[in-house]
C-alpha cells in the first residue's frame, strides 16, 4: 500500500478540530476550578500566618514573664486569660459579628492585635503587660466567631470539609513551625525579637485578608443602638434556635465538652511528661512534634478522600478515637507507649475537628453563626475554666496519673454519647436548617 502523508494529515487535522472542543472545555474546568480555589487559599494563607504568630507569641511570652518573675504561677496566669477574655467578651460579641462586615472585622481584629502585641516590649511591668495579654485575647474571642461566619459564607457547601480538612493541615503546620520560628529566633535574640514578629504576622494577615472578596449576601445589618434589650434578644434567638433544633446543638454541646475535657487535661501535660514519665526536656518536646505530625497526616487523609468520608463518621468516630488516644497517654510509663497514645489522639483529631467544622457550617443558619458560636463559646470557657481547676485540684490532693486517666474516661463518656448523637442525626436525615428558620435577626 501506499503510503499517503497528505490523508493522513487530513485525518489528524480533523481528529484535532473535533478533539479541540473537548479539550478547550477540559481546560476552562480545570482553569474554572483553579479559580474557584484562589479565595480560598488566600483565606488558608491569612489563617497559616495567624497560626505560626500564636505559637511564637505563646512560646516568646512565656519566656519573658518566667525571666520577668521567676514563678511558674505568673506564667500559668497567662492561660487563665484567654477563658477569662472569652466569658468577659463573648455574651456581646455575637450581637456585633452577626450585623458588621465580618472581612473588614476581622481586619481590623488583626490590626488591632498587631499593634498590641508591638507595645509589649516597651512595658516593663507584669502588671501592665497582663492587661494587654487579656486585651489581645479578647480580640482573639470576637475574631472567631467573625472567621467562622465569613468562612461560611465564602466557601460553597460542597468544598466545605475539604477545605476545612486544608485547615487542619494548616493548623498542624503551625503547630510545627511555630515553635521552630520560635525557637530560632530566641537563638538570634531575645524573646521581644519574636514577639516583634509576633506582631507582624498579624499585620500581614490582615493584610492578605484584605484581598478577600465581600460575599454577596454578607450585608451589614442596621443595628439601632448596642443596648442591654438588644442582647436580651438575640440570647432568647439563641435559645429559641437550641430548641428548636435541639439534636443539632446537642452535638454541638457534646464536642464542646470533649474540648473541655481536653484543655482540662492539657493543663497537665507537662507535669505528667515530667513526674510520672520521668521524660527530658528534649524527649518532651519530641513528644509535642510527634503530635504535630500525627495531626498534619490526619488532615492529608481527610483532605484526600474528603468526598467519600461522611461528615457523621468524622464527627462519630473522630472524637472516640481522640479519647481512645488519651487513655492511652494516660495509662502509659514510658515514652513509646505515650508516643502511640499520642499520634492516635493527634490523628484523630484531624477528622474531628473536620467533621464537627463541617456539622457546624451545614446546620446552623449563617445569619446567626456569630451568636452561636459567641455564646456556646461563652458556655464552653466557663465548663474550661471550672474542668482546669477541678483537675488541677485532683492531681493536688490524689495523683496526676490518677487525675489523667479520671479525666480521659470523662472524655470517652462524652464522645461515645457524641457519636450515638450523630449517628440519630444522620438517620433521621434531617433538612439542614433553612435560614429562613430563624426570626429576630
Amino acid at each position: 500500500m501506499t503510503y499517503r502523508p497528505a490523508l493522513e494529515t487530513k485525518v489528524l487535522g480533523r481528529v484535532f478540530l473535533f478533539s479541540l472542543p473537548t479539550f478547550r472545555r477540559g481546560f476552562m474546568e480545570e482553569n474554572k476550578m483553579v479559580s474557584s480555589w484562589r479565595h480560598p487559599i488566600l483565606l488558608l494563607f491569612g489563617i497559616g500566618l495567624s497560626n505560626i504568630g500564636d505559637w511564637i507569641y505563646l512560646i516568646a511570652l512565656n519566656l519573658i514573664v518566667l525571666e520577668m518573675t521567676g514563678s511558674p504561677l505568673a506564667v500559668a496566669v497567662l492561660y487563665i486569660l484567654l477563658p477569662t477574655a472569652t466569658v468577659c467578651t463573648n455574651f456581646w460579641s455575637g450581637t456585633l459579628v452577626d450585623r458588621l462586615n465580618q472581612r473588614n472585622l476581622m481586619v481590623a481584629l488583626d490590626f488591632i492585635r498587631a499593634s498590641l502585641i508591638f507595645m509589649i516590649p516597651f512595658f516593663p511591668t507584669l502588671w501592665l503587660i497582663y492587661p494587654i495579654v487579656f486585651l489581645v485575647n479578647m480580640a482573639s474571642s470576637i475574631f472567631n466567631p467573625a472567621s467562622m461566619s465569613y468562612i461560611t459564607k465564602l466557601i460553597p457547601r460542597g468544598k466545605r470539609k475539604r477545605f476545612n480538612s486544608f485547615r487542619s493541615l494548616i493548623d498542624s503546620g503551625g503547630f510545627l513551625v511555630g515553635p521552630a520560628i520560635a525557637g530560632f529566633l530566641l537563638m538570634a535574640g531575645d524573646p521581644f525579637l519574636a514577639i516583634y514578629v509576633n506582631a507582624l504576622t498579624f499585620l500581614f494577615s490582615g493584610i492578605v485578608t484584605l484581598f478577600l472578596p465581600v460575599t454577596t449576601n454578607m450585608v451589614e445589618k442596621a443595628m439601632s443602638s448596642f443596648s442591654l434589650q438588644l442582647l436580651k434578644k438575640d440570647w432568647n434567638v439563641v435559645v429559641l434556635f437550641t430548641r428548636n433544633y435541639a439534636s443539632v446543638m446537642l452535638i454541638y454541646f457534646l464536642f464542646g465538652l470533649m474540648m473541655v475535657m481536653a484543655a482540662a487535661l492539657d493543663s497537665l501535660e507537662a507535669a505528667f511528661s515530667k513526674e510520672v514519665l520521668n521524660l527530658t526536656d528534649a524527649e518532651y518536646g519530641f513528644l509535642v512534634s510527634i503530635a504535630g505530625v500525627g495531626i498534619a497526616t490526619g488532615a492529608i487523609i481527610i483532605a484526600l478522600f474528603a468526598d467519600k468520608i461522611s461528615t457523621s463518621l468524622l464527627l462519630g468516630i473522630g472524637p472516640v478515637l481522640v479519647a481512645g488516644g488519651y487513655i492511652i497517654y494516660a495509662f502509659s510509663d514510658h515514652f513509646e507507649v505515650a508516643a502511640v497514645g499520642f499520634i492516635v489522639l493527634a490523628f484523630s483529631l484531624a477528622f474531628a475537628n473536620t467533621g464537627f467544622h463541617t456539622f457546624y457550617q451545614n446546620n446552623i443558619p449563617v445569619e446567626i453563626l456569630g451568636r452561636i458560636g459567641s455564646i456556646y463559646g461563652l458556655i464552653e470557657a466557663a465548663f474550661t475554666i471550672t474542668a482546669t481547676i477541678v483537675i488541677g485540684i485532683a492531681a493536688q490532693f490524689f495523683s496526676i496519673k490518677a487525675a489523667v486517666i479520671t479525666g480521659s474516661f470523662v472524655m470517652l463518656v462524652v464522645t461515645l454519647i457524641l457519636g450515638v448523637a450523630s449517628y440519630n442525626f444522620e438517620k433521621r436525615c434531617e433538612a439542614p436548617v433553612q435560614n429562613t428558620a430563624v426570626r429576630g435577626k
